[in-house]
């Protein structure tokens, strides 16, 4: 079957309506033209790859959202079956459109109302769709390389992953004894049992094994008589904290630092 007077190439699985008349052909054609344009609505700030990541990223999106072009149907499977091997429970490609052929008008309009972006594989955009997109601020990428396409989307969505918090252990102290002094507060003199404790760490009250203080700082960290930045296993210091003065003799102190790790697919 050849059909003529198309301004583009249809897609692999488009539906096509029979009507009785052109006239008929021509209403329905321009209203679906204005609701599209309705949905579009007015410019919005512009869309990249990158920008997009940062966005669903705040709002809490698990879905990313793609716009899918390619010129063969073959091609354009193998990379769904791509980035559906790389979706998780927490963040998975969310594929708005997938079709065979350039990039057109109507690929750009949906990516827009979808807040997706459009890929195009072997592909081009037409000029009415690079207009609309440069109107909209829309970025499309383009890509010859499956491994490079997959490869770019994966990193993105491992942006929308959020990072491991990792505790590091440094070490243990006991509190020996407490000295209230005046218009100073409370200091303690403990021992360093384990590890070392240094300033700018993070740390744990502990008392009879139960956390008094979950998260505290030193404001003193003292050696003898001068202050100090780090004090290691079986030497002495006098510790005050910041803001808290529970301090009793028998407490435990855990210090610690956290480390943020990045998370990948």
């Amino acid at each position: 079957v050849e059909v003529l007077c198309f301004d583009s190439a249809p897609e692999a699985g488009d539906e096509f309506s029979v009507v009785e008349n052109e006239a008929r052909a021509r209403e329905i054609t321009d209203y679906r033209v204005r609701k599209r344009r309705d949905a579009l609505g007015s410019a919005a700030t512009p869309r990249t790859l990158e920008g997009m990541m940062q966005q669903l990223k705040d709002v809490g999106r698990k879905g990313f959202p793609l716009v899918i072009k390619g010129d063969v149907q073959g091609a354009v499977e193998a990379i769904i079956g791509s980035l559906k091997k790389i979706s998780t429970d927490e963040v998975q490609a969310r594929l708005i459109h997938t079709g065979v052929g350039g990039i057109t008008e109507s690929d750009v309009a949906l990516a827009n109302a979808s807040k997706a972006i459009v890929i195009g594989f072997n592909v081009r955009a037409n000029g009415q769709a690079k207009q609309l997109a440069d109107s909209h601020g829309l970025e499309i990428r383009y890509y010859n390389i499956i491994y490079d396409l997959v490869d770019e989307v994966k990193a993105a969505m491992s942006g929308l992953l959020a990072p491991t918090r990792k505790e590091v252990m440094l070490g243990h102290a006991t509190l020996k004894q407490v000295f209230n002094i005046s218009k100073v507060g409370k200091i303690a003199g403990a021992q360093v049992t384990d590890g070392k404790v240094e300033r700018g760490a993070r740390l744990r009250l502990i008392r009879d094994n139960v956390v008094i203080l979950q998260e505290g700082k030193l404001s003193t960290l003292k050696r003898f008589k001068d202050d100090v930045r780090e004090v290691v296993s079986g030497q002495e210091r006098g510790i005050a904290f910041e803001n808290f003065q529970d301090l009793k003799e028998g407490d435990v102190i855990e210090c610690y630092q956290v480390e943020i790790i990045k998370r990948s697919l």
